[in-house]
């Protein structure tokens, strides 16, 4: 069994490094492992049928639709709205506007799924504002390179439903899950915001005039939060009320995102068909890569290596949080150079039976792994988080890198204490499950 992971290592190493695409570069693992040590299988059809069951899922139909919904959103005027609703409200935090990014960016998240579609949305216009008004510079990209990754976190969430289907749990138990934490993280980067602000008020610059409470009502208009927060109620509030499936509630988010965009006189036929058309490129490499996953999945199975690996890990007799700290330290390691989502399309065979037999559940398993992405997307030199933010604001990614460094400290720490009480993130969906 050795042999077998000294080629895999090899194998994938060697077709990654070509720089092939991720998904070619996992069916060529498989193909090349089974071919290798089990010649007599038929790889062909073996081939056919996983890509076949990966690409008529029905789980899977909600991601297009999301990945859509948030494409929408992107050419309409909600980062203006989320800006001009939320500023009042933050002027007397400590902090102040610096909490617009991450309460926006929570917002966002809610119906968006995708962090890239987040910390560009939400970056476009609160980032440019904030340094304009004399904010910090490494402040306020940090906290969007750290805000932006809740996307990912707060349902729905686009990885939360390709895990969901490679590890055969409930979307929906996934997505309730991830409400608490992804609210409980959003709460400790504005916490580490007030801090900073106390310690350090140059930092976010002269303090703006104060705004009555009528001024704060205003936000709440058709021009202002409305719109957005009637969307998320829609989307969110139809799944946890039992009334609409993940997929039939991003359908309602399309629709609910078209009339939004019509609302706002900010969707023309020329953004749409630019929104169709990045939903597909999306959806087409995800879904590539969900078949190179599923079949490289199936073949190490077919060889025994997940339980290889699992045997030789519980030899080590290994404490449950010892195993987490090391596969953090593993993913963020790996996250410096492959993108989030294929890691753990990559690493999940492996890791869940590992995660599994140490007494952790799928949907804690599938919260963790969607932290470590978090902190993927915020790390040099692949962190996706801080290439958008270099297109946005400009620079060079170092000094980004450095901004967003004391979020991802936050985020990691975030991750071993969801280790130490995994009732955190187990706690709101046994509570609906008690009551239905």
């Amino acid at each position: 069994m050795g042999t077998v992971s000294l080629a895999l290592v090899a194998l994938l190493a060697f077709l990654l490094g070509t720089g092939v695409w991720i998904c070619l570069g996992l069916l060529g693992t498989g193909v090349g492992l089974l071919t290798l040590f089990r010649p007599q299988m038929p790889i062909e059809k073996l081939l056919a049928q996983q890509a076949w069951n990966a690409s008529t899922s029905m789980e899977l139909l909600a991601l297009p639709l999301f990945i859509l919904m948030a494409e929408i959103l992107f050419h309409t005027k909600v980062a203006e709205s989320l800006f001009n609703g939320l500023a009042p409200w933050t002027r007397r935090l400590p902090g102040r506007m610096s909490h617009v990014t991450v309460l926006a960016s929570t917002l966002f998240a809610a119906v968006s799924g995708s962090s890239a579609a987040t910390t560009s949305t939400v970056g476009r216009i609160t980032a440019r504002e904030l340094i304009a008004k004399g904010y910090d510079r490494s402040l306020v990209t940090g906290s969007l390179a750290g805000a932006g990754t809740l996307g990912f976190l707060i349902p729905p969430s686009t990885i939360m439903i390709i895990y969901g289907v490679l590890a055969e749990e409930s979307i929906l138990k996934l997505f309730m899950a991830g409400i608490v934490p992804g609210a409980l993280l959003a709460l400790s980067y504005m916490l580490y915001l007030a801090i900073r602000a106390t310690l350090n008020p140059s930092l976010v610059g002269a303090p703006p005039p104060p705004s009555s409470f009528r001024e704060k009502l205003a936000t709440l208009r058709g021009e202002g939060l409305a719109p957005l927060l009637l969307l998320i109620v829609c989307v969110v509030g139809s799944m946890y009320g039992g009334i609409a499936s993940p997929t039939e509630a991003a359908s309602v988010g399309v629709l609910g995102s078209l009339l939004l965009g019509v609302y706002q006189r900010a969707l023309s036929w020329r953004t749409l068909g630019q929104a169709l058309f990045h939903a597909a490129q999306t959806c087409s490499m995800i879904g590539f890569i969900i078949i190179g996953a599923m079949f490289l999945s199936v073949g190490l199975g077919y060889l025994g290596l997940p339980r290889f690996v699992a045997a030789t890990i519980q030899g080590l007799h290994l404490s449950p949080f010892t195993l987490i700290l090391a596969l953090l330290a593993f993913y963020v390691i790996l996250g410096c150079f492959m993108e989030g989502m294929s890691c753990i399309v990559m690493t999940l065979p492996i890791t869940l039976p590992l995660v599994l037999a140490a007494g952790y559940d799928k949907i804690w398993f599938g919260i963790f792994l969607v932290l470590v992405v978090e902190l993927a997307q915020i790390t040099p030199p692949v962190g996706f988080n801080l290439i958008v933010i270099q297109r946005l604001i400009g620079g060079r990614i170092g000094p980004i890198a450095r901004a967003a460094l004391p979020f991802f400290l936050i985020t990691a720490t975030f991750t071993l204490l969801l280790a130490v009480f995994p009732g955190i993130v187990s706690w709101l969906p046994d509570l609906l499950a008690s009551r239905s």
